[in-house]
């Protein structure tokens, strides 16, 4: 009924009931006596309908609603309606959570709901087997000290979960599990948990079959290099020879320069543990690379910005390795007009970075994400015209994630691009307060 109506209704009910007091009271000769007896009936009409609502509000569950006539059957009428849709609604997503609890729990891959503390509010049976989580005594405790992996604590603290982390466990055979947490909500997270025991087992053949084919093929392509380093050393060589035997030492050195780089990747492969912590004096390191860079026969512009005399905790020849090749490939990608830019900086949260930014031609988006993957090309004629493997950023990769940190491009065509290490703040040595110390003039060719 609409406001309206039902304001109408109760005004032409008092006015019916005042009315006939009245003329009642008139009949007997008391009017006024009258009308207040009428207007006490229907207060007292209201306020019994009232009690009854209010008794069937409180004893729904068990009493039948009240049988009134009037704005109070539509009051009734309105309440009925409206439990029944309540517990419609109620029905309804009782069943859709239990059929999300189900389809949960029947996921193959392990699902734990943890809240912004890093507790558990819940999990599914394979996160209960793959973590030996307990369904009864668990919930509500840190996730952390369930799972006592340095890896994962380390993972969660880093806030970048773009990646999932890879651990293992137990003893022989090792349970191998991909973690990596979803954040999704208030300050809710989700953490996925899959058993990747059997690709790892995969990647672990493939590692050992390139290392033991890159073992074999090192020795035949040092006596073929040394055969034909002894063949274009004589004299009396035929000169329509000289030039195939050329290009063929040249194609040898490629594939030792080849193997040996599957060689590096092989052993970053097989460290099970985090880089060591040498004393890395990267200052002195970039003012090395850019006189290396000055030394070929055509070389751009270098110039070294040291932001900080920080050092780096790590491993000095992983660390020398990764930096010479992203200067090496901007040195060979960028014209002799060019600038290349050696950027050493410790930023406010700690992290330590080391930048090289070039004026070459730049990268389309398309490429950029895959130039990690080992012999990815982005112009193979080019590339192998400037005599490069494919594995040079590769190397940088697997050197980076060996000392924890990550690498960061940003290149554009036309507009250069710019490949930045990231260290984490544990692996930054600042050498004493006060550490911007400017940049550093840029490196002449006589200063090489």
């Amino acid at each position: 009924m609409k406001p309206l109506a039902v304001l109408w209704h109760i005004v032409s009910r008092a006015g019916a009931a005042a009315a006939a007091g009245l003329l009642l009271g008139w009949l007997f000769g008391h009017a006024l006596a009258g009308l207040a007896l009428a207007l006490a009936a229907l207060l007292a009409w209201n306020l019994f309908n009232l009690y009854w609502l209010d008794r069937w509000l409180r004893e729904r569950s068990r009493l039948a609603p009240p049988n009134t006539s009037g704005m109070w059957q539509d009051v009734v009428s309105g309440v009925v309606r409206l439990h029944r849709r309540k517990r419609y609604h109620k029905q309804r997503l009782l069943e859709v959570f239990r059929e999300l609890r189900r389809s949960s729990a029947a996921m193959p891959d392990g699902v734990v709901v943890l809240n912004d503390a890093w507790e558990i509010v819940w999990f599914n049976r394979a996160a209960g087997r793959l973590l030996d989580l307990r369904r009864r005594l668990d919930p509500g405790l840190r996730i952390t000290n369930l799972l006592r992996e340095p890896a994962f604590a380390r993972y969660l603290a880093g806030g970048r979960f773009d990646e999932p982390l890879v651990i293992a466990r137990g003893t022989e055979p090792q349970l191998y599990l991909s973690l990596q947490v979803v954040p999704y909500g208030a300050e809710q997270r989700l953490l996925l948990v899959r058993d990747v025991s059997r690709q790892m087992a995969l990647e672990t053949m493939r590692k050992d079959f390139v290392a033991n084919a890159s073992h074999e093929l090192r020795s035949p392509l040092t006596v073929i290099s040394g055969y034909l380093e002894t063949l274009l050393s004589e004299e009396e060589l035929d000169h329509g020879l000289r030039a195939p035997l050329a290009e063929m030492q040249r194609q040898a050195r490629r594939m030792n320069d080849i193997v040996g780089g599957l060689l590096d990747l092989s052993r970053l492969d097989a460290a099970t543990q985090e880089a060591g912590s040498d004393d890395v004096d990267v200052p002195a390191l970039l003012a090395v690379l850019g006189k290396d860079v000055l030394a070929r026969a055509s070389h751009p512009e270098v110039r070294v910005e040291l932001n900080s005399d920080a050092h780096l905790a790590g491993e000095q020849a992983e660390i020398l390795s990764a930096f010479s090749n992203l200067v090496d490939n901007a040195a060979k990608y960028t014209p002799a007009s060019g600038l290349v830019r050696l950027i050493w900086e410790v930023d406010r949260e700690g992290e330590g970075r080391f930048t090289v930014a070039d004026t070459g031609p730049g990268i389309a988006p398309e490429h950029v994400p895959r130039l990690t993957e080992r012999f990815y090309r982005v112009d193979p004629g080019r590339t192998r015209d400037a005599g490069g493997t494919g594995l040079g950023l590769a190397i940088v990769k697997h050197v980076l994630q060996h000392h924890g940190a990550m690498l960061e491009i940003d290149s554009r065509p036309g507009a250069g691009s710019r490949f930045t290490c990231v260290f984490p703040p544990r692996r930054v040595r600042v050498a004493h307060a006060g550490g911007n110390i400017g940049a550093a003039p840029a490196l002449h060719p006589t200063e090489a």
